[in-house]
C-alpha cells in the first residue's frame, strides 16, 4: 500500500514516476467504538453442541481467554474438561485478544482521542490462552478440527494432549485440519490454543502499515471460525467447479467438478461419490452425476466429473454472472455426497458463478479487465476491516451497499482478506474484488530492500505457499474475485513466485494472477500492468487530468488526495474539544487520528491548500465546511478524470482504486465515508462522478463531456452549460442538442468552454445540466472554479504528492450571499424494517445566488445522524426558484423509536432542522 522511511509507507526514489512503489434488519449503531454487535461480553460461553451428521461442521461458539503470564497451570490441565478458567475473559468465536478485552469493558473506547495509547502493549508480548468446550453425543463418526485465521501461531491441545505445535500452526491464512477422532469422547471435550504474540514484520500475518494507529495487541488471536467437522471413513475435501464460458457469445459454458476423496481408515474401501449442480434460484432441474472409487488405506484420489463423461455439464444457455450494473448475479450450487456401503460418509457444498475474466496488457502496458468479453473501467476503493478484526456481517453489508451507491464496481483487499461471508456478499451484490498480499512487512521482506519486514527463513516459504494454497481454494469459486495480487509494492522473486503459482495452479485458480500492485515485474508473470505512483496526500483537482504520475492513464492501484475530514458530528465523537481546536488552528500539529507515519502524521499540505484556495478557516465549523467542499471537488475530479480517460485512444485509463474506500477506525484520511458511515463531501463527490449517465467538466481543456456507463447507448440528449459570477450574474450560456453517446463507458463532447469570458469574476460557478429526449433532467453537476489555476510543480514530485506552487483562487465563495431554502418532507415505514424519507428542497431566494452544496442530514430526536442511510442524491446546488426531491432509505430501528427529522445546511444556507413525519 504505502512506503515509509521509518514509519512512512513508501520510500522515495529519484523520481515520482518510479516511486514505489443496507439495509438489513439489524442495527449497526453499536459500532460506536469498543462494543460492536456480536462482541459484547456474555459471561462464560456455553459448550458448543457439535452436530453428529456426517459432513456437518459446527463452529465453536466462543472462548475463555487469559494471558499466559497469569496462568501457571499445565497445558494438559488447561485443555481438559472441567478446568475452571476462573477470572478469564469471554471472547467471541472470531476474536483478537484486544477485541475481547474491549467487549468485556477492560479499556475505554480506543477510537476516541488517544485512549488507545493508554492500553499497555506489554500485556500482549506474551502468549495468550484460548479455550473452548464442546460436546459430542456420538463418537462413532470421525472428528476433525478445521481452522485458519490464527494470528500469529499456536500450540493446539485437545483433552489434555497437544495435537499441533506452533511451528506448524503459523500464519494468518494457513488452513489446518487435525484428526482428533482418537481423543474425542462422548460428552464434554475441550480444545485450547496457546496463541503466540504477533509482529507483522516477523510473521506472515496482518499489519496496518500506515493506515491507522496499530492495535497494541497487533491483532493476536483467532479471527476465523474454528470448525468441528464430523465424517465417516471417507472424507470429501477440495470440492470445486471449474467453469469455462464461451465469451464470443455467452450462450454456452462447460463445467468440470473436482473433489478429493480421502480414506481415513486402515483398510481399503469403495465409496460412491455422487452429486448434482443446479441454479440456486431454482427453475432448472439439477444435473446429476455419480462414480464409484476404490481407495487403499489412507489413500486420496481426485474425483473428476467433466462434460466428456457427463454431457449435461455442457450448458447451452448458462445463467451468466455479471458485475453490478452490467447484468444479474445468478449463482449455482454444487452438492456432493460420499457414501460407503450405502451410508453417507461425508458431504460438500459449494456455490459458484459462471463468468469469464481476462486482463491482458494493452498497447501501453496497462492491465485492461474484461468481464464476459466486455471491457470495463475498474472503479474501486481500498478496503479496511475493523481495526480489531471484529467481524459484523451487517456492518460489512452496509459498506458494500455504500460501494454500490457510489457507483463503484470493485473493492481491493491488500491483505486483511476477509472471511467467507464477505465474498458471499460480494457475489450477491455484484461487487468485484481484488484480494492480495500486503506490503511493508514480512510478506515482502525478501524483496523490499531495507523497508520493514524481516527476510524469510526456510519455514516462511512453507507458510507462504500454504497461505496461497488455502486462500486460492477458498476464493476460487467466488465469481466476484477477479484476480489475486501476489505482490503489492513489490513483486515476488523467482522462488516465491513459483511457490505461489504452483499453489494457484494446483487449486485450478481461474482468473488472472497479478505480480504486483505497483509497476513491478516478476520473472514468469512479467509486468504487473498496474502503477502505484500516488498521490497519497493533497493535490489540486486538475492534477488528475495529466497523463503522468497518478493522473488518469493506465491502472492506478491506490491513489487519492489524502485527507478526508469527517463531518462535524463524527469529529465530536472522536476528538476532545482541545484536539478539535488544534485541528483547525494548527495544520502542522501531529494528528494521532491520521497515521503513525512521519510522512502522514499531520495535515499541513491539506491545511495550506484549504487556506490558500478557500481562505483561512475562522473556526471549527468553517474548517469542516471548507473541508467538505474541497473533498467533494477533489474526489469528483479523480473519478471523472479516469471516467473520461477510459475512452481515450492514447494511454487510456483502465482502472483506479481510491485510497481508501473506508478506514478501520476514526480517521482523518483515506476514506470515502467515516467510521460511523456518515457521509460528507468525499462520499457525494464520488457518487456524483460515478453516475450511470453523467455530464462533467474537464479541468485540463475546459471541455464538457457526457460519459455513459450503461450498456445501452443514449440518444437525443441536450446539454446546457452556464457560467455565473459569485453575485449570481450570468456570464455565459450554451445549449447543445442532439447529443448521442454509446454505452459501456463511451463519451461524447458537448462543448468546449472559451478560454476567457468577458466580465467573469476570479471565482465563478459552472452549472452543467443534461436532459434526455423528453426534456427530463438526467444529470446535474455544479463546479466552483477560478480564472487563476492551481499550478503544479511536477519537477519536484515526491512519491506521495506533487507540490502546488500557486493555488486557484476560490475565496470569492466566501462572498456568496445567503440563499434561503425551504423544505418539506414525509416518511413511509415499510414492512421490511426500512423507512423512506422523501424531502423536496427549494431555493426560495428572489435574487440570483444559488444555494451551494446544500446538505440534508437525517437525524433522530436528539439531533444525531441516523446511519447508515442511502440518498438518491445530496449536497445539491440550486438556483433561485429551482427545487429537487431527494429520498433517504434507512433502517427504521436506527431511529431508536423517535420520529425522523432533517437537518439542512449548506455553504451559504443557514442550518435548520425540520420534522419528517
Amino acid at each position: 500500500m504505502f512506503h515509509r522511511p521509518a514509519l512512512t509507507r513508501r520510500r522515495p526514489l529519484a523520481t515520482a514516476a518510479v516511486a514505489l512503489g443496507l439495509l438489513c434488519t439489524l442495527s449497526t449503531s453499536a459500532w460506536a467504538g469498543a462494543h460492536p454487535p456480536g462482541h459484547r461480553s456474555a459471561g462464560l460461553p456455553r459448550p458448543t453442541v457439535v452436530a453428529a451428521a456426517p459432513g456437518s461442521t459446527t463452529a465453536l461458539s466462543g472462548y475463555r481467554i487469559q494471558s499466559s503470564a497469569k496462568v501457571t497451570d499445565a497445558a494438559a490441565d488447561i485443555s481438559t474438561p472441567g478446568y475452571p478458567a476462573s477470572g478469564w475473559y469471554s471472547a467471541g468465536p472470531r476474536s483478537t485478544v484486544l477485541a475481547a478485552l474491549l467487549a468485556d469493558g477492560v479499556y475505554a473506547d480506543p477510537f476516541y482521542s488517544t485512549n488507545q495509547q493508554k492500553i499497555p502493549r506489554a500485556d500482549f508480548q506474551v502468549p495468550w490462552w484460548y479455550r473452548s468446550d464442546f460436546t459430542v453425543a456420538d463418537t462413532s463418526e470421525r472428528t476433525y478440527l478445521d481452522f485458519s485465521g490464527v494470528i500469529s501461531a499456536a500450540d493446539v491441545y485437545v483433552n489434555g494432549t497437544r495435537v499441533a505445535k506452533a511451528a506448524d500452526v503459523a500464519g494468518a491464512y494457513t488452513r489446518h485440519e487435525l484428526d482428533v477422532t482418537s481423543l474425542v469422547r462422548q460428552g464434554a471435550n475441550t480444545v485450547a490454543f496457546r496463541i503466540e504474540p504477533n509482529d507483522p514484520d516477523k510473521n506472515l500475518t496482518m499489519g496496518w502499515i500506515d493506515w491507522l494507529q496499530p492495535p497494541p495487541d497487533e491483532n493476536m488471536g483467532i479471527v476465523r471460525d474454528v470448525l468441528v467437522r464430523r465424517g465417516g471413513p471417507v472424507a470429501l475435501r477440495d470440492a470445486h467447479v471449474v467453469t469455462k464460458l464461451d465469451t464470443s457469445s455467452p450462450a454456452s459454458a462447460t463445467l468440470t467438478v473436482k473433489a478429493k476423496a480421502r480414506n481415513d481408515t486402515d483398510a481399503a474401501v469403495t465409496t460412491t461419490v455422487s452429486g448434482s449442480i443446479a441454479p440456486n434460484s431454482g427453475g432448472t432441474a439439477p444435473i446429476p452425476f455419480s462414480r464409484s472409487v476404490t481407495l487403499a488405506a489412507h489413500e486420496t484420489k481426485t474425483v473428476t466429473f467433466a462434460p466428456a463423461d457427463v454431457p449435461a455439464l455442457r450448458l447451452s444457455s448458462p445463467m451468466v454472472w455479471w458485475p453490478a450494473g452490467m447484468g444479474d448475479q445468478p449463482l449455482y450450487g454444487l452438492d456432493l455426497t460420499a457414501t460407503v456401503s450405502g451410508t453417507a460418509s461425508d458431504t460438500a457444498h459449494e456455490n459458484f458463478g459462471i463468468r469469464d475474466v481476462q486482463a491482458p496488457l494493452n498497447a501501453d502496458g496497462a492491465r485492461q479487465y474484461r468481464i464476459n468479453g466486455r471491457p470495463l473501467l475498474i472503479r474501486g476503493g481500498g478496503w479496511s476491516p475493523d481495526e480489531f478484526l471484529r467481524w459484523d456481517r451487517t456492518y460489512v453489508e452496509d459498506r458494500l451497499r455504500y460501494a454500490l451507491d457510489l457507483g463503484l464496481n470493485t473493492i481491493r483487499l491488500e491483505g486483511h482478506i476477509e472471511p467467507d461471508e464477505f465474498f458471499d456478499l460480494a457475489d450477491r451484490y455484484g461487487i468485484l474484488t481484488l484480494p492480495g498480499w500486503e506490503c511493508c512487512d514480512k510478506w515482502e521482506g525478501n524483496v523490499n530492500g531495507d523497508e520493514s519486514g524481516e527476510k524469510w527463513t526456510a519455514a516462511d516459504y512453507t507458510v507462504a505457499k500454504a497461505s496461497m494454497a488455502a486462500e486460492a481454494a477458498r476464493l476460487r469459486d467466488h465469481p466476484s474475485v477477479i484476480s489475486f495480487l501476489i505482490g503489492s509494492d513489490f513483486a515476488p522473486d523467482a522462488t516465491i513466485e513459483k511457490n505461489y503459482l504452483d499453489a494457484l495452479t494446483a487449486a485450478d485458480w481461474p482468473t488472472p494472477v497479478v505480480p504486483a500492485a505497483s509497476a513491478k515485474s516478476s520473472p514468469k508473470l512479467g509486468s504487473s500492468g498496474m502503477k502505484m505512483t500516488g498521490p497519497y496526500d493533497w493535490v489540486p483537482p486538475n492534477y488528475w487530468y495529466f497523463k503522468r504520475e497518478g493522473g488518469a492513464t493506465g491502472f492506478n492501484s491506490e491513489t487519492s488526495a489524502g485527507p478526508d475530514i469527517p463531518t462535524l458530528d463524527t469529529l465530536k465523537r472522536m476528538m476532545t474539544p482541545a484536539e478539535l481546536e488544534t485541528l483547525w488552528k494548527d495544520p502542522s500539529a501531529r494528528q494521532y487520528h491520521r497515521s503513525p507515519s512521519s510522512t502522514f502524521g499531520n495535515l499541513k499540505l491539506y491545511g495550506d491548500a484549504l487556506a490558500g484556495r478557500y481562505g483561512p478557516p475562522t473556526g471549527l465549523t468553517d474548517y469542516v465546511r471548507k473541508a467538505q467542499l474541497a473533498q467533494y471537488e477533489n474526489v469528483r475530479a479523480q473519478f471523472e478524470a479516469y471516467g473520461r480517460g477510459a475512452a481515450d485512444t492514447s494511454k487510456p485509463a483502465t482502472g483506479v482504486i481510491y485510497w481508501m474506500f473506508n478506514s478501520g477506525w476514526t480517521s482523518l484520511h483515506w476514506q470515502l465515508m467515516d467510521r460511523y458511515l456518515d457521509q460528507g463531501g468525499a462520499y457525494f463527490g464520488a457518487k456524483k462522478a460515478n453516475e450511470p449517465l453523467h455530464i462533467q467538466y474537464s479541468y485540463d481543456n475546459r471541455s464538457v463531456v457526457v460519459v455513459n456507463r450503461r450498456h445501452a447507448a443514449a440518444s437525443g440528449l441536450t446539454s446546457r452549460v452556464t457560467l455565473f459570477n459569485t453575485d449570481g450574474t450570468q456570464k455565459y450560456d450554451h445549449t447543445t442538442t442532439g447529443l448521442n453517446v454509446g454505452g459501456d463507458g463511451a463519451r461524447t463532447a458537448a462543448v468546449t468552454l472559451p478560454s476567457s469570458v468577458s466580465g467573469l469574476s476570479t471565482t465563478y460557478l459552472a452549472r452543467l445540466v443534461l436532459t434526455d429526449a423528453d426534456g427530463k433532467e438526467v444529470s446535474r453537476n455544479v463546479y466552483w472554479l477560478s480564472t487563476k489555476p492551481d499550478t503544479l510543480d511536477w519537477d519536484n514530485t515526491d512519491w506521495y504528492y506533487t507540490p502546488t506552487t500557486s493555488y486557484g483562487d476560490l475565496k470569492g465563495l466566501n462572498s456568496l450571499a445567503q440563499a434561503p431554502i425551504s423544505a418539506s418532507a414525509t416518511t413511509v415505514r415499510g414492512q421490511d424494517g426500512t423507512s423512506t424519507t422523501t424531502v423536496t428542497v427549494r431555493n426560495t431566494g428572489t435574487g440570483r445566488v444559488p444555494s451551494l452544496l446544500t446538505d440534508v442530514h437525517l437525524v433522530d430526536a436528539n439531533g444525531k445522524p441516523v446511519l447508515p442511510v442511502r440518498w438518491t442524491d445530496n449536497q445539491v446546488s440550486l438556483w433561485p426558484g429551482e427545487s429537487t426531491t431527494l429520498t433517504a432509505t434507512y433502517r427504521t430501528a436506527d431511529l431508536h423509536g423517535s420520529a425522523p427529522s432533517l437537518r439542512i445546511s449548506g455553504w451559504n444556507t443557514a442550518e435548520r432542522t425540520i420534522p419528517a413525519p
